[in-house]
């Protein structure tokens, strides 16, 4: 058993907790809101976000972090990916040495174009070796519902990655290890973009064919990209990449797969805010750094490109299904 702070009671940090606390650990689960940390501590689940699912009675929710952070020893940082630098650096002084400090954001960073694990590296001013990525076809409700998944420990100190393994083994999720940290963090966030795509493509009432074409040209430029940022590409062929790619552009549960089906019917980026309790999917914000990283490493990824387009260029959907069908023709 070891002690857990997971950092973030949205419905991934809960879900996690859940799965710590079910594996036989210690779990404190951290709260923005003195509320709602009450809320959980009172009825054992998160009438926000997991409304329907019971949480175990060890698990305990705090709104203070220095209530939650003594002792742990492995640190789970789920707050939205843009707020997660200004977050670290607010707790840096309070995590224990030589913690496991474990990403559970997909995103890269909008200001800095810096991958979730760069960013806590920075603001945490922590070695790079104790930072660890999880990863994979992980749709927060089902792991909730202790649907059998599996997830990938993503840690340049394999060590590390190995003790994270062993204290989220629970009997409903299976986890991997991998060295590739470049490679896990690049499939997370830029399955998000893709998953608008396919999401505005449904809902212009385009089917499977045009959702096999989105997630195999989605699954070759995610790849690209990786690739040239020192990603290995058989992690991308893996649970954190081609499996978080599918889980997320198939399933009405994923936020950005339903943002991006909102868009297609043809409503505003204000207006889909709706069906996503009222939050921008992170895919929105995505496709601005991962287009700008692209640029940058001089990778070619156009569904990316038209996916920037609509939400940050004004182009409607079906000015981004022209401009991918008029590319000009190539050998896959």
């Amino acid at each position: 058993m070891v002690k857990v702070a997971v950092m973030g009671a949205g419905s991934w940090g809960t879900t996690l907790a859940k799965v710590f606390a079910d594996a036989g650990n210690d779990v404190t689960l951290w709260a923005r809101r003195t509320e709602l940390a009450d809320a959980i501590n009172k009825t054992h689940t998160n009438p926000d976000y997991l409304p329907d699912i019971h949480l175990p009675a060890a698990l305990r929710a705090t709104h203070d972090e220095t209530k939650a952070l003594p002792g742990a020893d492995i640190v789970v940082f789920g707050v939205p990916s843009q707020s997660l630098r200004a977050n670290v650096e607010r707790w840096a002084p309070a995590l224990p040495v030589d913690s496991t400090l474990l990403s559970i954001s997909k995103g890269v960073e909008t200001s800095t174009l810096q991958r979730m694990s760069e960013v806590i590296v920075g603001a945490a001013g922590v070695d790079p070796r104790r930072v660890a990525v999880l990863s994979g076809p992980n749709l927060a409700k089902e792991v909730a519902q202790e649907q059998v998944a599996a997830t990938v420990i993503a840690c340049t100190d394999e060590q590390r990655a190995k003790a994270v393994q062993a204290a989220i083994a629970a009997p409903y999720l299976r986890p991997y290890t991998n060295t590739d940290v470049i490679g896990a963090e690049i499939g997370g966030a830029c399955k998000n973009v893709i998953a608008l795509a396919c999401g505005m493509a449904s809902g212009k009432g385009l089917g499977n064919n045009t959702m096999a074409t989105m997630v195999t040209r989605g699954l070759a430029e995610i790849t690209r990209l990786g690739t040239a940022l020192g990603a290995e590409p058989f992690t991308l062929s893996g649970l954190a990449g081609l499996g978080d790619l599918v889980a997320t552009c198939s399933s009405p549960l994923s936020r950005n797969r339903t943002f991006g089906y909102r868009l297609g019917q043809g409503e505003s980026l204000e207006l889909a805010k709706v069906a996503t309790n009222g939050q921008v999917a992170e895919g929105v914000f995505s496709s601005d750094s991962i287009f700008r990283l692209a640029q940058q490493a001089e990778v070619d990824m156009p569904i990316t490109e038209a996916v920037y387009g609509v939400c940050h260029q004004g182009k409607t959907v079906d000015d981004m299904i022209v401009a991918l069908m008029g590319r000009s023709k190539k050998s896959e």
